[in-house]
């Protein structure tokens, strides 16, 4: 018997899950959907698999609120754990099945049976039977059993095949994201935003915004939320771009720098939580040091977009947003619809990495639709609204507390977290979409609320270390309050972290005058994580490492994302002259088995440059009216001239059940980077981003 998943455990009737279709293909259904990551690629070549067919005759639906299964946000590294481990076990039962029918209706026993390309051969000849002849006989209405067991990997043909991404062909051709859709006689839509929560709107001089606009525009208005509407996306644009000069507002939020720093955070009042073993005394020696990281934006290539139409009582919208069953659910409550009278259907964005601004746009498009029943509405949020409005990755600091025993190793750890959330996901600890803050009676204030550790954690994700210590803890300051909206960003409080607690590494590994490998090593008892390690050791060539110094230097970072899904470890290569340029970058991945090698590759491969973007260069700022860094010149994200060389190989594990991979080398990266900057500097730099002036004001302090 099978364990089921979480996934099947939610959606246990087959027909959420496989459908045989008239065009002689076969629809497989997941509530995961498209961030770029290639999982639908990799959930194909999941089912054709099991199935015995072509990659192509498999179609993915995904992210249907009405017809698909419901499996919450698509996060965490979890769609290939989640999804793919129940399309694997739906498919083999079906196939067994089927197998089982066609048995009947050839008077021969199943083991009789092959399948190729869903026909079904008897000894090895053709029968005329496939699939789609047996369909009818099939009753898919019922629950999965977990009787039949998947395939074992040494039969696989199509898993582990580095096929071609299905969704790359439209989004090279201009028509694979949200961007590009269109419908007959679509309305554009831009708004004017709520300047915080609690500001009304007072007075808005429509007539003076309609002049600029220089076209016609409708102005819609519900309590503090105001869109502009119009056949022409120009002047719509031009309209909102206007509407701020012409609108007057009470109560407007109001911020400071100071406030977005990591040390004002963590100075704001909290609820703490000790997790793990019970503190140890210092009995030989302690180690304590500090490391914080600003706000980070998402950085979405391109800005939020929803569709919405409202037509014979039904509200259908179209979202890039990470979960359709959770934004249908959170839309149906916000406008006081039933259930039954919303569908959310997800199609692909240019961008996500987390919780950015794409549920929140999907409720302003359906506020608008319901006002313009009939009438096809495409809302896309501006860049200044993207970056001033979208939930933030909340700035933090952390702490690491280790006694250590009297050979230098660490003997007791505490990792000490200061954040705000990171899970405010809407629908989850009271959080809801940003519009519904508008209305005159706006959802209660979110009370404090983090990923708890057994779901990976939010703040504290990879505040256990890898290492052998026979004490491990974490002291988490879980802050009530900050004046702008924090959620969820790839690897959520794993970046800083692992970058804290490899720092501490090194700087043990320093006191006893051992190379940082060689004491890693000696701290770690995880076989895979110890070929993860020598396997990046062998590859950056670290042996002849060096002394650093003079401006270069090499540095290493490891961690199991989550402690429970892929290990990644890094090595990092770095110059470091007016800023710090990353040259090279070596990581080693073990994912267990691995659905599609270039595929996770490519994967690790977007982690490892968006970690060195954080590393160096990344963070939001703050100024009287708000969040200051609204546009590219003021929020730089790293550019195609300053990705190093990448190399990235993936650790043969195929015997182990498939991990989450694309979260994995953020941290480990940036860890290394962090290391490598000390080793060419002589000094650690404990703030994120190290930017030439922390760099300098370190200097000076040193």
């Amino acid at each position: 018997m099978a364990a089921l998943s979480h996934s099947l455990k939610e959606n246990p009737r087959l027909d959420l899950w496989l459908r045989f279709l008239d065009d002689r293909t076969v629809r497989i259904g997941t509530g995961k959907v498209e961030l770029g990551q290639g999982v639908l690629t990799a959930l194909s070549q999941i089912a054709a698999e099991e199935l015995d067919l072509r990659v192509d005759q498999i179609s993915i639906m995904s992210g249907n609120s009405l017809q698909g299964p419901g499996e919450g946000y698509t996060a965490s590294s979890w769609s290939i754990e989640h999804s793919g481990s129940a399309i694997r076990l739906v498919a083999a039962e079906v196939r067994a099945l089927a197998r089982m029918h066609a048995g009947l209706r050839l008077n021969a026993s199943p083991d009789e049976l092959t399948i190729v390309e869903g026909a079904f051969f008897k000894n090895g000849v053709a029968s005329g039977l496939d699939y789609w002849a047996i369909a009818d006989d099939l009753d898919l209405s019922v629950e999965v059993s977990g009787r039949f067991l998947p395939k074992s990997a040494d039969q696989y043909r199509i898993v582990g095949a580095s096929i071609p991404r299905l969704d790359l062909p439209e989004k090279l051709t201009g028509s694979g994201f949200i961007h590009d859709m269109t419908l007959p006689g679509m309305l554009h839509a831009r708004t004017l935003r709520q300047p915080g929560r609690g500001a009304r709107l007072v007075t808005l001089d429509e007539a003076a915004i309609k002049r600029r606009a220089g076209g016609d525009i409708s102005i819609i208005r519900i309590d503090s939320f105001v869109a502009f509407v119009g056949a022409s996306e120009t002047v719509v644009r031009a309209a909102a771009d206007a509407a701020a000069t012409y609108a007057v507002w009470d109560n407007a939020r109001m911020l400071s720098p100071e406030a977005a720093t990591a040390e004002w955070v963590a100075a704001q009042p909290s609820t703490d939580l000790m997790m793990g073993d019970p503190p140890q005394d210092a009995v030989h020696d302690r180690v304590s040091l500090s490391f914080t990281r600003s706000f980070l934006s998402h950085g979405s290539l391109a800005p939020s977009c929803a569709l919405a139409l409202y037509q014979h009582g039904t509200l259908t919208v179209w979202s890039h947003g990470q979960g359709m069953h959770p934004l249908r659910e959170n839309i149906a409550k916000t406008l006081g619809l039933p259930l039954e009278s919303v569908a959310c259907h997800h199609v692909q964005g240019a961008g996500c990495y987390g919780h950015n601004g794409a549920d929140d746009a999907a409720l302003d498009a359906a506020l608008v639709a319901r006002v313009l029943p009939d009438q096809p509405i495409r809302l896309m949020w501006r860049r200044q609204e993207e970056f001033g409005y979208e939930p933030l990755s909340s700035a933090m600091t952390v702490a690491v507390h280790v006694n250590l025993d009297v050979n230098g190793r660490p003997d007791d750890w505490t990792t000490e977290v200061w954040s705000a959330t990171h899970g405010q996901r809407p629908g989850v600890g009271g959080a809801y979409l940003l519009a519904a803050e508008a209305m005159n009676e706006p959802p209660p204030e979110r009370k404090p609320f983090d990923i708890p550790l057994e779901r990976g954690g939010g703040a504290v994700r990879n505040a256990i270390p890898l290492y052998d210590v026979s004490g491990k803890r974490i002291s988490f300051h879980l802050i009530h309050d900050v004046p702008v909206r924090t959620s969820s960003l790839r690897g959520l409080g794993a970046t800083l972290n692992v970058f804290a607690i490899e720092a501490v590494m090194d700087e043990l590994a320093a006191r006893v005058g051992e190379d940082p490998i060689t004491y890693r090593l000696s701290a770690l008892s995880d076989p895979r994580a110890r070929a993860v390690l020598e396997r990046v050791a062998a590859m950056a060539g670290w042996s002849s490492r060096g002394t650093g110094g003079a401006g270069v230097g090499l540095g290493v970072g490891i961690a199991r994302y989550k402690n429970s899904s892929a290990y990644a470890a890094v090595v990092a290569a770095v110059e470091v002259e007016e800023a710090v340029r990353v040259t090279d970058v070596w990581c080693a991945v073990d994912a267990g088995l691995v659905i599609n090698p270039d595929g996770a590759e490519n994967q690790i491969e977007g982690n490892i440059v968006q970690a060195i973007s954080w590393a160096l260069m990344e963070e939001v700022r703050f100024d009287a009216q708000g969040i200051s860094t609204l546009d590219w010149q003021s929020y730089p994200v790293i550019r195609f001239k300053d990705i190093p060389e990448i190399r990235v190989e993936l650790i043969e594990a195929s015997q182990h059940e498939a991990l989450g991979i694309g979260e994995c080398a953020g941290g480990p990266a940036a860890a290394a980077i962090g290391n490598a900057v000390a080793h060419a500097l002589g000094m650690c730099i404990h703030h994120m981003p190290m930017t030439r002036e922390r760099i300098m004001a370190a200097a000076l302090q040193a």
